[in-house]
């Protein structure tokens, strides 16, 4: 069967999306629980003493920021903790593969249950910016579509390290040196503007930062200017490092 049937993977999403549904309460608070503290933490405590920050209370401000680092987080999760877990623990992805399916398939249903992940994430903070009264505008129905692409590109990048990974302890080294670092320097608790310009420029390309410039203008109920550029680069890594990770992926199957 080839490889390019695009919509074959539906099935095993779904299976992976029954699954979830019995643990996703816990699966949420995973994802979304640090943001949420982050967001409580700096922009209630920092918010008395900084109240206003490129034009919007700080509070709202590393709201918003913490908005894209919870969609990161929830496809980061699932592309490589849930995803490791079925091809090498599990060896689910085997039983799938000895079906009529494929591994482009089940790469498929990986990169977009992670992306999934990401939206429910967004929904779920989006909900507590609501209930806390930080923002209540219109624009916030734009997230989604925003939340979908950051966890695809994340997913893609979370792929990745699955499949390099020898264990979980792999994956320390992705949250160290990558997902934290890239969270101080892409805007999430304080403006860019603030660095040196060459972790500026190591930023701007980076996907969260584009998340970001994303994400704020709609918490403000504004939006964004520069739409194409910042879909443009969170395309460039969803596809890109979905390319990369199916290639890294069929290497380890073959060997």
């Amino acid at each position: 069967m080839s490889d390019f049937s695009l919509f074959r993977f539906i099935p095993i999403w779904r299976r992976h999306f029954l699954a979830w549904k019995k643990y996703w309460l816990s699966s949420l608070m995973f994802s979304t629980f640090e943001p949420l503290v982050y967001m409580v933490g700096f922009g209630y405590g920092m918010g008395a003493l900084v109240p206003e920050l490129g034009g919007m209370t700080y509070v709202a401000f590393i709201a918003s920021g913490s908005l894209a680092f919870g969609a990161q987080n929830g496809a980061t999760f699932e592309g490589m903790y849930s995803a490791f877990s079925r091809m090498f623990i599990q060896r689910t992805w085997d039983a799938i593969i000895n079906a009529p399916m494929s591994l482009f398939d089940v790469m498929m249903s990986e990169w977009t249950i992670a992306a999934t992940k990401a939206v429910l994430s967004s929904v779920t903070f989006i909900a507590a910016l609501l209930v806390l009264g930080i923002s209540r505008e219109w624009t916030l129905i734009w997230v989604v579509p925003v939340a979908l692409l950051i966890g695809l590109a994340f997913a893609a990048l979370a792929l990745i390290m699955t499949a390099v990974a020898k264990g979980y302890e792999f994956f320390s080294y992705w949250f160290s040196l990558g997902v934290l670092p890239m969270a101080m320097i892409s805007g999430v608790f304080f403006p860019v503007e603030q660095l040196p310009k060459w972790l500026q420029f190591i930023g701007d390309c980076l996907p969260l930062k584009h998340g970001v410039e994303l994400i704020r203008p709609l918490v403000q109920g504004k939006l964004p200017s520069d739409v194409l550029l910042h879909v443009g680069v969170l395309a460039l890594y969803a596809l890109g490092g979905f390319a990369i990770a199916t290639h890294l992926i069929r290497k380890r199957f073959a060997n």
